[in-house]
């Protein structure tokens, strides 16, 4: 699986910030700015870092930040490249080996994503409980050990949805729970691809996440994943759909998932 780069990468931002880290992130639309929030932190762009791509979506930034939040060491990858961009399903193989080489055990995902369900409404977050991989690409495509037959039956760990939970119930934020269905885009989904989805049992769809789910299970990290409704999908609402939407909606919800991923955060530091 490795190519090299994930332990070469760890080297360079060791060089940089000294330590071991345990949380790892890749912050999807609009939520740039827990990054910034991070202390003590070290930011190397992904353009010094050999293997990590750089995104040519608008609203995803290329920096890795290294330092503490809420008293615990995190590696926070802001912004990510997609399989839409480049045609690859493991374009984020990289950066995912580099969080692992660096200690980390946990991985949280964040992603913009269309309703499929009229209770979750546009700015609001989604606990992703497990996912259907509609796009039928996978990043585990072309390895050779056994290891590639990996189970994917709890692949959104327990643990850490129950925490989330907890932590939204303490800070009262309201958050629903759900199935995240994978298109490959760009092009968004059409009334016909969403009311399958609905049928086959999907909550919520978007362009993201379900390859770093793949990849970050087959290197042992455990995994949570948490989607910023954006819209509704189409066919449900009445105005066009558009990425400019994505990103204006994933703006106003940053606040309140900012505290949810801090509270998170927190309570992973009192182990």
């Amino acid at each position: 699986m490795t190519d090299g780069y994930g332990r070469e990468c760890a080297n360079i931002v060791r060089a940089a910030r000294s330590g071991s880290y345990r949380v790892g992130m890749i912050l999807g639309s609009g939520l740039g700015a827990l990054g910034e929030e991070v202390e003590d932190a070290t930011r190397i762009a992904y353009s010094h870092l050999s293997g990590f791509p750089v995104s040519s979506v608008s609203s995803h930034g290329s920096e890795l930040i290294a330092g503490m939040l809420e008293g615990v060491p995190v590696v926070v990858l802001s912004g990510r490249a997609h399989y839409y961009e480049s045609g690859q399903a493991d374009v984020m193989r990289t950066p995912i080996e580099t969080l692992k080489e660096l200690g980390c055990d946990t991985l949280l995902l964040t992603n913009a994503a269309g309703s499929l369900r009229e209770e979750l409404k546009p700015g609001s977050p989604m606990l992703i409980t497990d996912h259907i991989n509609w796009s039928g690409r996978n990043p585990l495509i072309g390895e050779e050990d056994e290891r590639r037959f990996l189970d994917m039956s709890k692949a959104y760990d327990e643990g850490l949805r129950e925490r989330i939970l907890k932590v939204a119930e303490d800070r009262q934020l309201e958050i629903g729970q759900g199935v995240y269905m994978w298109f490959s885009g760009p092009s968004f989904e059409t009334p016909a691809e969403i009311r399958m989805a609905r049928t086959l049992g999907a909550d919520a769809v978007g362009m993201s996440t379900v390859p770093e789910v793949i990849l970050a299970r087959y290197l042992g990290l455990k995994v949570a994943a948490i989607s910023t409704i954006t819209n509704y999908g189409a066919g449900l609402q009445a105005h066009a759909l558009s990425h400019d939407e994505t990103k204006s909606t994933a703006l106003t919800a940053v606040d309140r998932l900012k505290k949810l991923i801090r509270g998170f955060v927190k309570d992973l530091g009192n182990d």
